[in-house]
């Protein structure tokens, strides 16, 4: 066996062929977008780049010349932790724990010449919010950007000496027929009882023009003390733009309080249940059957993107307000989704476990973001609670 850095155009072809290959039998398994993932290592579309950030991908090839694995490391310059740390993504292999090892090393012995001291792995060279985290619970089809992989993948980052930074989970609950239970409905009704609180959807005007100013609000006091990074009303823009193609105003919820943003339940329609037609590609073929799809065939599945309430009002019973509301809008308008899925809730956030519980949902997936520290006399911490 030896190792290809990825540095030609058939080098990259080949780091997504290889897994269309690997997962050519599993039905659950989705090829995610191969342009999602090729973006990330390109300057060009990889604003990290220009902070310092760097990169590195392999491909292992046995001896009769067939790819049997690929591996990727890099360098993220927007993360503080106590002690440099890199991180190792986009990992597959075949079920051959020398040919993991082989993969593993590479990606420790290049992170350790860029002077780093620990990895966490499998991580996106980008935000958290996608490619993050070894599915080890859970293996139903993946949701967008979230990974699928297989069920020995655990053994090999255990086996190497990978120990578990922290647990995410996905929550999943029926949108219809779910009986709230009545403390939380009696402590929701006291704030929406309350004239000065106002919660719902955003739609038409408001939707394009106040979305990016409302979502920037909440977010910098909600979000960016635990994230360590606030957004501009610019790029809450840019997100909107991206998602104008799949939005479901149905799914864009803000609450307020005398008419000023407190807090918001941000969705989208699962759009993997779309993606898994287009086999990777977004040409001419693949919008034409993202269109059809979309239209004859709409996804039943909400995915939750991301919960927030600003500080002062948070343990006041906004949250089970919200969701308590939130579940009555959905129920009551007849949409066509019937679960919704609450992605990437850490284990280290109680206070975000605690309002999914609220919205009677349950643990359906669960990934492990991993920390392998080179030192093996450092004592390992975990992530810490938030």
């Amino acid at each position: 066996m030896h190792l290809q850095e990825v540095t030609t155009p058939a080098h990259q072809k080949e780091f997504f062929q290889m897994a269309v290959r690997l997962y050519q039998n599993e039905k659950n398994w989705i090829r995610p977008l191969d342009k999602d993932i090729e973006d990330l290592f390109h300057p060009k579309t990889n604003k990290l780049f220009k902070s310092g950030g760097k990169s590195i991908r392999w491909l292992l090839i046995d001896d009769q010349g067939k790819t049997i694995g690929r591996n990727a490391a890099f360098i993220n310059p927007k993360w503080k932790e106590k002690i440099p740390t890199g991180g190792m993504g986009f990992f597959e292999c075949i079920n051959d724990q020398k040919a993991a090892f082989m993969l593993f090393d590479a990606a420790k012995d290049w992170l350790v010449a860029q002077g780093m001291e620990a990895m966490d792995g499998p991580v996106n060279f980008g935000e958290r919010d996608k490619w993050w985290g070894l599915l080890v619970d859970g293996f139903s089809p993946a949701n967008y950007n979230m990974h699928w992989n297989f069920a020995y993948y655990k053994d090999f980052f255990e086996a190497y000496g990978f120990q578990i930074y922290f647990k995410q989970y996905t929550y999943s609950r029926n949108v219809k027929g779910v009986v709230v239970d009545p403390k939380i409905r009696e402590r929701s009704m006291k704030i929406l009882e309350n004239k000065d609180f106002e919660f719902r959807c955003l739609k038409g005007k408001e939707l394009w023009e106040k979305f990016p100013e409302y979502f920037m609000t909440v977010y910098n006091k909600a979000w960016a003390g635990h994230l360590g990074k606030t957004i501009s009303v610019r790029e809450a823009k840019l997100m909107l733009s991206k998602m104008k193609p799949i939005i479901d105003p149905n799914l864009i919820f803000f609450g307020f309080y005398k008419g000023d943003p407190i807090c918001f339940f941000i969705s989208i329609p699962e759009i993997n249940q779309i993606f898994k037609y287009v086999d990777g590609k977004m040409d001419l073929i693949g919008k034409l059957k993202f269109l059809w799809h979309k239209t004859f065939n709409p996804p039943d599945k909400m995915l939750g993107l991301v919960f927030g309430v600003v500080p002062e009002f948070q343990g006041k019973g906004v949250e089970s307000a919200m969701a308590t509301d939130y579940r009555d809008n959905v129920a009551e308008k007849k949409l066509p989704y019937e679960t919704i899925e609450m992605n990437w809730v850490g284990d280290f956030n109680p206070k975000m476990m605690r309002v999914c519980e609220q919205l009677n949902a349950s643990i359906y997936k669960t990934h492990h973001t991993y920390r392998y520290i080179f030192d093996r006399s450092v004592p390992f911490e975990k992530h810490k609670v938030l």
